[in-house]
């Protein structure tokens, strides 16, 4: 089970690809930003809450100025329970005491999870939402199908935020961007006013991570958002936190953090508590940290982590890595790094097109 838990110039572009949208950056620009030791790096200018609504935190989503609640309820897990009222319920909850931010994928359970979400923004909460769903498909043809069922799952004209889900092997990039790839589609669904923003999401690698943003510079390409575990033990283990993080505040690209309990694996090691989780990935300059939530005490707890956040000092974020730092050396708690255990088309080619 997961947690789930990712613009123009001249000549550069993928055939069909021309954003007209700010300002492109080179590869050089991306790639030699020096890689900070810690996620401290970029920090410095980072607002920790520019509004709240019911209590809750709000952060500025990157460049494209959007404000989003500090926590974010996660779609996967919102396919789970047995009874779609109780998902709806959750849902509705999470808005009324100030989430806005809804996490999804065309392939939840089948596209169950956006049914039941699509369900729950009736009756006005549909606009008190940003709504953020994700597609597989590298090919054109099968980005821009996922896009409509989506929308027809979701019950809305439009989706805030598109990402290309699962961005997880070193050749994924260049298949997105290619002439005929799935960039193109999102970059029309833009134009169209079905998308708003676009952006990625993957778990498996860092370095893929940075391949995606250096083949996205090349074609002039700006992404709105990237999507990424960050948790206590990632900072200790092929980090995304120590080598796509500073990048992507350098660059005013949102950043939201998935995975902050490692899909619940990494409170099997019995080293931290689920609010400390919480925190710690709160603590980072993400926009949005994306948590599971499938029941009621699990939104709950949500909740009380963003009410009760408040910027921890560099003492306290060093005594939560120690906690955490034998336990997160191989990746043991971090298989969605290490196995393809969590690796949805991996299991399913089918869905890249």
């Amino acid at each position: 089970m997961r947690e789930v838990d990712e613009h123009g110039a001249e000549g550069s572009e993928p055939r069909g690809v021309n954003t007209g949208k700010g300002e492109g950056v080179t590869r050089r620009e991306f790639l030699g930003i020096a890689v900070a030791a810690t996620c401290a790096a970029g920090t410095e200018n980072f607002s920790w809450a520019a509004d709240t609504q019911g209590g809750i935190p709000y952060r500025t989503l990157g460049r494209c100025g959007e404000k989003v609640s500090m926590v974010g309820l996660g779609g996967y897990h919102l396919g789970n329970p047995k009874e779609e009222q109780d998902s709806i319920r959750i849902i509705r909850a999470g808005i009324d005491n100030g989430i806005n931010f809804l996490d999804n994928c065309w392939d939840y359970h089948n596209g169950d999870s956006e049914v039941r979400m699509g369900k729950a923004l009736r009756d006005g909460y549909r606009q008190r939402a940003f709504l953020m769903t994700k597609i597989d498909g590298h090919t054109k043809k099968a980005a821009a199908q996922q896009l409509e069922d989506s929308l027809r799952r979701l019950q809305t004209d439009h989706i805030d935020l598109v990402q290309f889900h699962e961005v997880i092997r070193m050749d994924d990039p260049e298949k997105i961007f290619a002439a005929g790839g799935g960039m193109e589609a999102l970059v029309e669904a833009r134009k169209a006013g079905k998308v708003r923003c676009i952006g990625f999401t993957g778990h498996k690698n860092p370095d893929i991570h940075l391949k995606m943003l250096e083949v996205a510079a090349a074609h002039k390409f700006h992404f709105d958002a990237v999507q990424m575990p960050l948790n206590v033990m990632d900072a200790h283990f092929n980090s995304f936190e120590k080598k796509v993080l500073p990048v992507l505040v350098k660059n005013e690209i949102g950043v939201l953090g998935m995975k902050p309990m490692g899909a619940g694996l990494i409170l099997n090691s019995k080293t931290v508590e689920p609010i400390e989780c919480l925190h710690y990935a709160m603590n980072l300059p993400t926009s949005v940290v994306i948590t599971g939530c499938e029941t009621m005490e699990n939104l709950e707890q949500a909740l009380k982590a963003a009410k009760t956040f408040r910027p921890m000092a560099e003492p306290e974020v060093a005594a939560l890595l120690a906690k955490t730092d034998v336990a997160a050396r191989n990746g043991e708690y971090e298989l969605y790094k290490t196995s393809n255990q969590f690796d949805g088309t991996a299991h399913n080619p089918q869905w890249l097109g």
